[in-house]
């Protein structure tokens, strides 16, 4: 592992990780992912490496935030090259969304917890098929037979490019507007996520009056 030097990765070298899987869409389209999905007022959206230090270190926060605040959590993946088992790992995340969402999103924090103990891709591996059987879920012999999850976590990857994303973890917190809120502000300092929270929930619960 690289430790914490990812959070001063080049966008450059970090743009070799993955041929593109479709071309990628128009930079309008990219910002509409910065917005809380239908019905909800405020968000979080995430981009992440599951072997980033970073990611691992900030995930509890994030996890706690959500349990507090009860607002959608956008987790895209942005795996970088220079991790050994990142984009397996995203790839095995998106076949247990497949079973069922909220089980990908506790291989995630799974794998956060643990990453210490996974260095290489068959540790991934090990751990990935423990998991599974702990989670009383078959995992198949290959996990992206047609390449389908591949492609989704190229083109999170690539929104993330387009989004300016140059390091992990990189996160929003998200507003419809409502209020006068800011439509996004990125995390800058994971301590402050509450006050962000606390600040765009007033405001747009403010705004629906």
């Amino acid at each position: 592992m690289m430790g914490f030097q990812m959070r001063t990765f080049f966008a450059a070298s970090a743009a070799a990780i993955v041929a593109v899987a479709a071309p990628l869409c128009h930079a309008e389209n990219a910002q509409s992912a910065l917005k809380p999905p239908a019905g909800s007022h405020v968000a979080i959206v995430e981009f992440a490496d599951l072997e980033c230090p970073m990611c691992a270190h900030e995930n509890p926060v994030l996890m706690d935030a959500i349990a507090k605040y009860h607002v959608p959590w956008i987790r895209h993946d942005f795996p970088l090259q220079m991790h050994v088992w990142s984009f397996q790992a995203a790839v095995n995340a998106r076949w247990f969304d497949t079973q069922n969402k909220k089980l990908g999103d506790d291989y995630r924090n799974a794998v956060f917890a643990s990453q210490n103990s996974i260095e290489t891709k068959d540790d991934l591996a090990s751990f990935t098929q423990k998991f599974a059987q702990q989670h009383g879920t078959g995992l198949p012999f290959v996990v992206d037979p047609q390449g389908k999850l591949t492609d989704e976590v190229k083109a999170d990857y690539n929104l993330g490019m387009q989004l300016g994303v140059h390091q992990t973890p990189t996160a929003w917190v998200v507003t419809d507007g409502t209020g006068g809120a800011a439509p996004k502000t990125e995390v800058t300092d994971f301590n402050k996520l509450y006050t962000m929270l606390d600040q765009a929930i007033a405001q747009t619960s403010h705004g629906k009056k």
